[in-house]
């Protein structure tokens, strides 16, 4: 079955950093964007980048940019997420999200807490 496993959160402080992985099974994982969100308490759940299914591009949230950076390893499933400088307000549940080209298919992961505090 399709698994989406996050790994990596953690309680830092301002300015520190975490970085995130999500290891991915059950599909092919190489033919699947394959993107970030995140959820803050009390907070819709936003987008946080998105990577193509080569690795070659990457997109972020303004709030984000130059800050985190996302890869992917396609032979070894996984995806990961690279959180620099981070700040009080990046402090959520952060989730692993598979799309393919089409949208028809698209699962989550289970998410994973990232706590931002002094």
């Amino acid at each position: 079955q399709v698994q989406l496993v996050e790994s990596g959160g953690g309680v830092v402080q301002p300015g520190g950093s975490l970085r995130l992985s999500c290891a991915a099974s059950g599909f092919t994982f190489s033919t699947y964007f394959m993107m970030w969100y995140r959820q803050a308490p009390g907070k819709e759940r936003e987008w946080v980048a998105t990577i193509s299914r080569s690795g070659g591009t990457t997109n972020y949230l303004d709030s984000v940019k130059g800050r985190f950076t996302m890869s992917r390893d396609n032979a070894k499933s996984t995806v990961s997420l690279q959180m620099n400088s981070l700040k009080p307000e990046d402090t959520a549940v952060y989730y692993c999200k598979a799309a393919s080209s089409s949208r028809d298919n698209v699962y989550w992961g289970q998410g994973t807490q990232v706590t931002v505090s002094s």
